[in-house]
């Protein structure tokens, strides 16, 4: 592809988007394929020699969209969004044209600023004090493996790495049970094990861990020469939004001396608005908080901002410095890659720089508060309906519900055969949770471009498949 060729199909792309964005109301979100059917369109060998352009786009078109699910779709309400406002894509068309491997500062000195000060940015935007520092990771996976890792680094008095674990105290890491599964892999991973994470009863509201019940595991583990490690908190958990006191676990974290991360992936977002910080008072206790702009903000997946009380632990837990890597000449520079396990990273502060000045926090906020309203307002509409009954109440835009079952049917049964019908319609997106055992329909509302329209006509697919199928 020559540089003619290339502007040409930069343009055809870029007028796709567009094009693509706008067509979204009218398409079903969720498409309606059998397992394997894309896979069975495609050639089975690759071609010996070049295929013209043409030919390749009209078989993207084909093959690959009518297979794709449409997380743009403004009546997305399944799972967390996943949000690429277009300003935020035509960074990243930027990112993408330079194609820069910004690991270090020499690689792209602009890369590693603009990424220190859009952290600050967002520091300042979620009220945080300027105790904190950042960097911008590819998912909260990847940062709570960094927080696990560091918390492992700093009870083992940083010997880890250096003997491995074979010899070592056990160490103990405790969360609630909603806490997000990336809590679980990094446990994995991190080679403290499955059976070293200990789930810490979840009551109330809010679902918040039993403050009293953590300090006594942790008092109880040390008796016995387990090693704690730390406490992994939660704010605005996956399945139903559960949401710990931070205060209370800070506290309990303070006096025994262990590192405190605060999950706060979807939830943090909200954060924005000062009248929603309530849910993580106390957050200033923490020494790793994550939170994911690419869900909620509308920078474009992947950029998740791990904030750190002390990035000098995070270093000292993930750097790695062989020649080849060391700036010459430059002390004191930030290297970012040391702050994170891939040694490779994506110039992704880029997306949030075009956001945060295309959208100003004002905007941003004005589609948060509308985000929780409209969702308070759809909870509200379903707890009126006779054969409906809320399970979860509103936490910021998520709640739970379920539609009761004829007595001869099994409820579970019957709420998992409503969901499906809803996805298979394609007008909606629903995902399903278990709450208390048992199966609830989850909804919350997320995505950039959604109107209160898109909300109200979420509560006329639900009700109307209800009953059909009561």
């Amino acid at each position: 592809m020559d540089n003619k060729e290339f502007r040409d199909w930069s343009r055809r792309a870029a007028d796709w988007g567009a094009d693509y964005r706008a067509s979204l109301r009218d398409r079903p979100v969720r498409p309606a394929i059998a397992p394997g059917e894309i896979f069975r369109s495609i050639e089975v060998s690759p071609p010996e020699t070049a295929e013209p352009m043409e030919k390749i786009f009209a078989d993207f078109e084909k093959k690959i969209v009518p297979g794709m699910t449409h997380w743009q779709h403004p009546r997305f309400f399944a799972y967390f969004p996943a949000n690429a406002a277009p300003v935020s894509v035509v960074a990243e068309y930027l990112v993408s044209a330079m194609a820069a491997q910004c690991m270090l500062w020499q690689t792209s000195p602009a890369a590693t600023e603009l990424e220190t000060r859009i952290v600050d940015w967002m520091r300042q935007a979620l009220g945080l004090s300027e105790g904190f520092s950042g960097v911008i990771q590819d998912s909260a996976s990847s940062a709570t493996l960094a927080a696990v890792l560091t918390m492992r680094e700093r009870a083992l008095d940083w010997q880890g790495n250096k003997k491995g674990l074979a010899g070592q105290a056990k160490l103990r890491v405790y969360s609630s049970d909603q806490v997000h599964t990336s809590i679980d892999r990094a446990i994995w991973v991190s080679g403290i094990g499955e059976e070293n994470l200990v789930r810490i009863p979840a009551a109330g509201r809010f679902r918040a861990m039993d403050t009293a019940a953590l300090e006594a595991a942790i008092v109880a583990d040390r008796q016995v020469g387990l090693l704690p490690a730390g406490i992994i908190a939660c704010v605005g958990g996956t399945s139903t939004g559960g949401t710990d006191d931070i205060a209370a676990v800070a506290a309990v974290a303070k006096r025994h001396g262990l590192y405190l991360h605060v999950d706060a992936a979807w939830a943090g977002s909200a954060m924005i608005c000062p009248e929603y910080r309530h849910f993580w008072a106390g957050v200033e206790g923490a020494d790793s908080i994550v939170f994911n702009p690419h869900k909620w903000l509308g920078a474009q997946f992947d950029c998740s901002i791990q904030f750190v009380r002390q990035p000098e632990d995070l270093v000292r837990t993930l750097a790695i410095k062989p020649e080849y890597l060391k700036t010459r000449g430059h002390d004191g520079i930030i290297n970012y890659s040391e702050w994170s396990v891939p040694l490779g990273r994506r110039f992704r502060a880029l997306k949030l720089w075009f956001l945060l000045r295309a959208h100003g926090l004002e905007g941003l906020r004005k589609m948060i508060r509308n985000h929780v309203a409209w969702s308070e307002g759809l909870a509200a509409r379903i707890a009126k309906e006779a054969d409906f009954e809320l399970v979860t109440e509103p936490m910021l835009s998520l709640f739970s519900f379920r539609h009761r079952a004829p007595e001869s049917a099994d409820p579970d049964e019957h709420n998992l055969r409503l969901v499906d019908a809803i996805n298979r319609d394609g007008r909606i997106y629903l995902t399903q949770a278990r709450v208390d055992g048992q199966v609830a329909i989850r909804f919350q509302a997320g995505q950039f471009e959604s109107t209160a329209d898109d909300v109200n006509t979420a509560f006329d697919v639900v009700t109307e498949i209800a009953r059909r199928l009561a």
